[in-house]
């Protein structure tokens, strides 16, 4: 994990200097395993993010913004009632551990000062925020409550007292020259990062395996070299967070981390670059709990429309053979006097063909001579009125595939906001039923809430991320003289510059985001088609989100979430 004990010193570090003596002056629990203090130090406001995330547990100023529920949680509540209006006095880590002690103080609800500890303890699945009355040492409550049935060393529960996590009796590598080091590995051994981790506190197998790397061929003398070197580093504080793009995975760290191949990007402090690393990351993880159900209906909708279509082809298939059956059902009536019950075939001749050839006709030996020729003028019956109704059937199939399709992309990039508007579309358009109780319904006149841009020279884009967004972007916010945007014959975005004539460079990057929020993200030179907004049409009765356009003009980009993170901020 990239978050290890020294990186928790590293951001502690961070935190105090811009927090320390700040007021608690908001705080929030966007979601179930997120908390986010509003402090107010140095003169401006500061968002602190702790996270017990089972897979993104962290602590972080942030710049991204939460939406916050309409009823906060009980947790929630409680930490308001006990830190609102307090002081955060301290912020210091415990040992080398990945926990944090936030110290805090202010007067309660009948006047009296009152000392309070906020500890973040972030441990992969089992990370937890707990509130401590300090003068008690005693738990006044927690994100996450575990009883002794689920941990025998300690309870995290109202009432209890408060125990650490016990001691994993590791050497801090902060005090430790290299002739120690050298006694502590057992260079026969192999697995030298392994041992590293094993033998010393606050170290991650990453950072175990930089000082392997960097001491080349790993030995007595270099490895302990590297190994104080990169702890140097972080003693005198010489950090330089940096994100390594690999080609299968991305990893953060205090400095470039020269074992991993990739592309290297650097920050100008921690927080910066873990609002990056995660961006996104939470969300769509928080989307794919929220939205598993609704994608796997839709899924299952594509598929059996697609199913559909297949079974149609055949149907059309047999309905292009009515000449056929036509023909039979004629030379059969011509020819009743040469058939004779139980005969399976007859070859007769085809008085149509010009040359004069036979034809062989398959007949039903339970059949007398003319049931077989209905069979046939039956059979033409059928396929002629099967040829209009079957290709309208497929027609309708496929608009419903390209639909699903759509909201699958949809659904790819979306935030939990709009799986619920996508969620709200499926109930009107009949696929879902509504579950909700009628007064927890929304009110039917709620606008959808739009993704916001600012190009390089300040013009605004907007970007729509589901149908309900991209009807009311383009029908009701767009003027008929500002630019419209969408991936050329690819499920995407509807993006509209606020803006009649529009730079290039301006087109350039709201191409770039139709083609990042569209199917086509991790392609490369993606078409997409741009035209003024009064050339955009809805035919009546379309689908949610369909359009029709013309007088376009096509440009060719490649996404980039970098430009994407840019224009947002």
């Amino acid at each position: 994990m990239s978050f290890d004990g020294l990186f928790t010193r590293a951001m502690t570090e961070e935190l105090s200097l811009n927090l320390k003596g700040g007021r608690i002056n908001k705080i929030h629990q966007p979601f179930k395993n997120e908390i986010v203090l509003v402090v107010r130090a140095n003169g401006k406001n500061h968002k602190l993010l702790l996270s017990v995330h089972p897979s993104y547990a962290r602590a972080q100023l942030t710049n991204e913004q939460y939406e916050n529920p309409s009823e906060p949680p009980m947790f929630c509540m409680l930490l308001r009632k006990h830190l609102e209006g307090y002081i955060l006095e301290d912020i210091h880590q415990i040992g080398l551990d990945r926990i944090l002690v936030i110290e805090v103080k202010g007067r309660n609800e009948i006047g009296d000062l009152s000392n309070k500890q906020l500890i973040i303890e972030i441990m992969g699945r089992h990370s937890n925020i707990v509130l401590v009355d300090k003068t008690k040492n005693m738990i006044l409550d927690s994100i996450k409550h575990v009883s002794y049935a689920v941990n025998t060393h300690r309870a995290i529960l109202p009432g209890q007292e408060y125990k650490l996590p016990p001691e994993q009796e590791k050497t801090n590598p902060l005090n430790i020259n290299e002739q120690e080091i050298a006694k502590r590995i057992d260079f026969n051994g192999g697995n030298l990062d392994k041992q590293l981790v094993q033998q010393f506190a606050g170290i991650s197998p990453l950072f175990a395996r930089e000082a392997v790397y960097q001491a080349g061929m790993a030995n007595r003398v270099t490895l302990p070299k590297s190994f104080v070197s990169l702890m140097n580093k972080v003693e005198t504080h010489q950090y330089e967070p940096s994100i390594t793009l690999g080609s299968t995975k991305e990893s953060f760290y205090l400095f470039p981390l020269t074992h991993l191949d990739g592309e290297t990007k650097s920050f100008s402090n921690l927080s910066d670059m873990l609002d990056r690393f995660y961006f996104g990351k939470a969300e769509r993880d928080r989307v794919k709990q929220q939205g598993n159900d609704l994608e796997r209906f839709i899924s299952n909708e594509k598929e059996k429309n697609e199913k559909k279509i297949d079974k149609l082809i055949k149907t059309l298939e047999d309905a292009n053979k009515a000449d056929q059956f036509q023909l039979y059902g004629e030379l059969l009536t011509a020819n009743l006097f040469a058939v004779q019950r139980g005969m399976s075939e007859i070859e007769v001749m085809n008085y149509y063909d010009e040359n004069g050839g036979n034809v062989i006709i398959p007949l039903d030996p339970r059949k007398n001579p003319s049931e077989n020729a209905q069979k046939y003028f039956t059979k033409y019956q059928k396929a002629k009125t099967a040829l209009t109704i079957v290709k309208e059937q497929i027609e309708k199939a496929t608009e419903e595939v390209e639909y699903f399709d759509a909201l699958i992309q949809q659904i790819e990039s979306a935030s939990t906001k709009d799986i619920q508007e996508i969620r709200d579309e499926l109930i009107e358009e009949g696929y879902l039923r509504d579950r909700q109780k009628k007064g927890n319904k929304k009110p039917s006149n709620v606008k959808p809430e739009l993704d916001r841009y600012l190009s390089t020279d300040g013009t605004e884009i907007l970007v729509g991320k589901n149908n309900k967004q991209n009807d009311y972007l383009t029908n009701k916010v767009a003027a008929r003289d500002e630019i419209w945007l969408h991936t050329k014959d690819i499920p995407g975005s509807h993006v509209v510059i606020r803006s009649q004539e529009p730079n290039e460079s301006t087109i350039i990057e709201a191409a770039k985001l139709a083609a990042y929020f569209s199917k086509a993200r991790n392609s490369s030179s993606v078409p997409v088609d741009f035209t003024q907004v009064r050339h955009v049409k809805k035919p009546s009765g379309a689908k949610p989100g369909f359009v029709i356009y013309d007088h376009q003009q096509t440009v060719y980009v490649t996404p980039d979430e970098e430009v994407v993170l840019a224009l947002k901020q």
